[in-house]
């Protein structure tokens, strides 16, 4: 999720304090990138495990998580190799760094799209129970599971031809996107704010909002933690996601300003440089806290939190589909995650 902004050298006298500022921000990228890795890669190993090994039947809703959790792995697999480079240097070689940040575009779209399909499974199940009924046959299942691996590798692919190694404060790094215009880096970031965030964004919560209002007119025990699942959903998303996207819309305002106000220009280009490092690594979070809400939404099962309660929360989600539909609404909406 990182680049390297193709901003000028640091003169002599600004040096020294860059590369103290550089050494505290890859210290914190290491930490995050770390914490991530330790509680991320077990956590959806488990769900992986669970969904494969210990249910029978699975329901759409279970397959998108499990393909989410797929999805995350495949970005936490590569963060040792960040950690490394980010510690030390990058040693790997630009075909490795293209490879591996087409990993991570595409499992980060990957991830997106899954969540927002996840969001439009629940709205067809609280307003046309019936009508999603008739697609969820395996043939229709498999065909949109298809539809968003395949956009997500045609947009991860879209990185391959810009991204480069380059030598950051001494260090070189697999952080730099190597573009021909100015244009042609702010028509990228534009895109990938578009189809990243503010697009799948906006429908998340859009029908968040509508499952809520719907949710709001039941009287049932379950409808507070439907609530609160909504809503911790809706908050992790804009917290993982939202400060990597707005230094991409710095960015792209210092482009379009360059030429009538270059002060201000040049002092947003530094924000965006000093600060897309962390904003970059803040959004791996999001691959490993799809399990902690697994967990969360499963405490009900026992006293404390454990793991190994997913797997009911997952039997409960698939139950309920072969459930009537106003039967199952209420308990469906409170098991999803």
């Amino acid at each position: 999720y990182r680049r390297c902004l193709l901003s000028a050298p640091p003169s002599t006298t600004e040096e020294s304090s860059i590369h103290s500022t550089w050494n505290i921000v890859r210290s914190v990228v290491c930490v995050i990138l770390s914490l991530s890795f330790i509680i991320g890669t077990p956590g959806n190993c488990i769900v992986i495990w669970t969904v494969c090994a210990k249910m029978k039947q699975v329901s759409p809703s279970v397959l998108l998580i499990l393909n989410l959790a797929i999805a995350d792995v495949l970005v936490l697999i590569t963060l040792p190799i960040w950690i490394y480079s980010f510690a030390d240097s990058w040693v790997f070689g630009v075909i490795i760094c293209k490879m591996l940040v087409f990993i991570i575009y595409c499992s980060m779209y990957a991830s997106i799209f899954l969540i927002t399909a996840l969001s439009l499974e629940r709205l067809m199940a609280v307003y046309y129970p019936l009508t999603i009924q008739r697609y969820k046959t395996k043939e229709k299942i498999c065909l949109i599971m298809f539809l968003i691996w395949f956009l997500s590798i045609a947009f991860g692919i879209s990185v391959i031809p810009f991204q480069e190694t380059e030598e950051t404060n001494g260090q070189l790094m697999c952080t730099c996107r190597n573009y021909s215009s100015n244009k042609q880096r702010a028509s990228y970031l534009l895109l990938e704010t578009l189809a990243g965030f503010v697009i799948p964004f906006l429908i998340i919560c859009t029908c968040y909002m509508c499952v809520a209002r719907r949710i709001s007119r039941m009287t049932y025990q379950s409808k507070r933690r439907s609530e609160r699942l909504i809503a911790r959903i809706v908050v992790a998303f804009i917290l993982c996601w939202f400060p990597h996207h707005l230094f991409n819309i710095l960015d792209i305002i210092s482009i379009q300003i360059e030429l009538s106000n270059k002060e201000t220009s040049l002092a947003l280009e530094e924000i965006v440089d000093r600060g897309v490092y962390i904003s970059g690594a803040l959004a791996f979070i999001s691959s490993c806290i799809n399990p902690l809400l697994y967990a969360f939404a499963a405490r009900r099962f026992q006293n404390h939190l454990r793991f190994a309660k997913i797997s009911k929360l997952f039997e409960q989600m698939s139950q309920t589909n072969r459930l009537l539909p106003g039967a199952a609404l209420p308990l469906k909406l409170q098991s999803l995650v």
